[in-house]
């Protein structure tokens, strides 16, 4: 052998040295090590990759799609000393499925995960409720972090990068992260994976779906921890509580009102409970769940739209996260259910929010400004008040009009009985006028009593009696739920006559001469549906309930809501009178 083929043989042996030095460094979790082996041989991967395509970004896909690979599977590799040959099996690997599958659209830098500016040039968004997307997105990552290896800024995005990657897989038991990383970075589809690992295509559809659940709550643990370390990065962690809401002491069944009176009670602009209950239109709202009359009733309305309306109505805008839609079917029954489901400890087991992070921020940014926010289910599921947070603890203040008042922990907020995030929060107080608000209310509660509607899960206004009396024909009233309703239903009745006879004696315009009269009127007919429904609430007192499906007790009631429909016709009346004397 001659003196360059020797000396050149020595360097190979060296490198190869090297290399199996930094492998196994790497196989202990040496990030630092795996970015060297990369720097080293990443050239050579490229040159690879050419030799199977001669599209440039194609290469570049394939090379990405390898690297990531070798970094989730480098422990597998038994002689540290073949690095490169096994590496370069994987990029072959890499290429002839891709090949086989067409070609695909290189996607940009990853950027859902880590607090970076996104490229609003990129066609195709993370979408971070998709695994697909994410998956996809973390699978072209790599090599556009690595081609900016010199920029420091770079080096720290492609380590949090890593740890990301492996922080959202590592929450996959081996067979899900088999099967995941098959499709996801192999592009195999469900009937080939079921090949490849001897296991139903049927089975592979489950262990896809089980896994999407598992990567979906891992991203969410992962935005969150962001979020607080952003802020404590930025110097901007502390504990700010407001003052105890006044709306906690109110005497109401209607935990959506007093929570939107203790959001108008920070402002300028100060309102009797009736006042809220009206304008925002819960005064006027009946909702049942045909059957049975669940408990759920009164709280199954779509949040967002009926509480914004509500606000509007008042003069203010609002931001919400969460609740866009009404329930489907009524949850369990949070006074008949084991208490021990409604522990801190059952809330840890329930699956974390996917919109948390979002909800966070909400609370952060609209306690600052000095203002509450309403929530669902913070104890039960009803609506209170987020009044306080403690970042070093990562604990919220919270409490209700039923007695609660404690802190929560970040993480619990949307893991309730329910298991439904739903925030709101103040974001403007605008100039309007009492005719405007008149109006508004008045159409909001025209809406529900005629335009709502009824389906399988809940009937509205004027035919939640027509539900409500065929519950008691059947015998299948659950005597709890249909107490709860008698109740709350009184008592928004009551409030109504008081919303009225308040309008009437107070707002002093000349705008409401023409309806003062009709304004009393109101209030006197509202004053009588409360009277019956108090009956009602007697025959089948809360929480016990009574004998609803007796024969007798259920004929009274049948004639009780009978009377009480025929009123809430005469009040449909009153109500189009003002809205057609308001608008003229």
């Amino acid at each position: 052998m001659d003196h360059v083929g020797y000396k050149s043989e020595l360097l190979q042996e060296e490198l190869h040295e090297e290399d199996e030095i930094l492998v196994e460094r790497a196989k202990a979790g040496d990030q630092e090590a795996f970015g060297e082996l990369v720097r080293r041989h990443r050239s050579k991967v490229y040159g690879y990759a050419r030799s199977y395509t001669h599209e440039a970004f194609q290469a570049e896909d394939i090379v990405q799609d390898a690297l990531i690979r070798a970094f989730l599977h480098l422990g597998t590799l038994v002689d540290s000393r073949r690095f490169l040959p096994w590496l370069h099996r994987i990029v072959r690997n890499q290429a002839y499925t891709r090949l086989q599958k067409g070609p695909h659209r290189r996607e940009r830098v990853f950027s859902g995960l880590i607090n970076h500016k996104s490229d609003s040039s990129d066609p195709s968004p993370t979408d971070w409720e998709d695994l697909n997307s994410i998956l996809h997105r973390l699978g072209r990552t790599w090599s556009s972090s690595l081609e900016h290896a010199g920029d420091p800024a770079e080096v720290i995005m492609r380590r949090e990068l890593l740890q990301t990657i492996t922080g959202m897989l590592h929450c996959l038991n081996p067979r899900e992260r088999r099967v995941v990383e098959s499709h996801f970075f192999d592009h195999l589809s469900p009937m080939e994976i079921a090949r490849l690992f001897s296991m139903s295509q049927a089975n592979v559809y489950q262990v896809l779906s089980r896994s999407r659940k598992k990567l979906i709550q891992e991203k969410t643990r992962v935005v969150v921890d962001q979020y607080v370390k952003t802020r404590k990065d930025a110097g901007i962690m502390k504990q700010v509580v407001l003052r105890k809401p006044e709306a906690f002491t109110l005497q109401t069944w209607i935990t959506c009102a007093a929570a939107l009176h203790g959001l108008v009670e920070y402002t300028d602009r100060k309102m009797s409970l009736p006042m809220v209950l009206g304008l925002s239109g819960h005064a006027f709202r009946l909702t049942v769940v045909p059957g049975e009359i669940h408990i759920a009733g009164p709280t199954m309305f779509p949040f967002a739209k009926v509480l914004q309306q509500g606000l509007r109505n008042m003069g203010f805008t609002s931001k919400v996260v969460g609740g866009g839609e009404a329930e489907c079917a009524p949850g369990p029954n949070a006074t008949q259910v084991s208490p021990a489901l409604l522990t801190p400890d059952a809330r840890e087991k329930r699956p974390l929010a996917p919109l948390l992070p979002e909800a966070l921020e909400l609370i952060h940014r609209t306690i600052d400004r000095g203002y509450p926010v309403l929530a669902w289910d913070l104890f039960i599921p009803e609506f209170g008040l987020i009044y306080g947070y403690d970042d070093d603890r990562k604990q919220l203040h919270a409490g209700d009009n039923c007695g609660h008042d404690k802190t929560i922990a970040f993480e619990h907020l949307g893991r309730g009985l329910i298991e439904e995030l739903f925030v709101l929060a103040i974001e403007n107080i605008v100039e309007i006028d009492q005719r405007k608000m008149l109006k508004g209310a008045i159409q909001t509660a025209l809406t529900h009593y005629l335009e709502e509607g009824s389906d399988k899960s809940c009937a509205n206004g004027l035919l939640a009696y027509a539900a409500w009396q065929e519950a008691f024909h059947q015998g299948s009233i659950e005597p709890n739920g249909n107490a709860y309703t008698s109740v709350v239903v009184q008592n928004a009745r009551r409030n109504a006559s008081l919303f009225w006879s308040e309008i009437a004696a107070t707002w002093t315009d000349a705008t409401f001469d023409d309806i003062r009269p009709v304004l009393q009127e109101a209030s006197t007919l509202y004053g009588q549906m409360a009277d019956e429904y108090a009956k009602l609430s007697k025959l089948f007192p809360f929480p016990a309930g009574g004998e609803p499906n007796e024969p007798e007790q259920s004929k009274q009631a049948i004639a009780l809501l009978q009377g009480i429909e025929s009123q809430e016709r005469k009040a449909i009346a009153l109500l189009r009178h003002m809205l057609e004397k308001l608008s003229a």
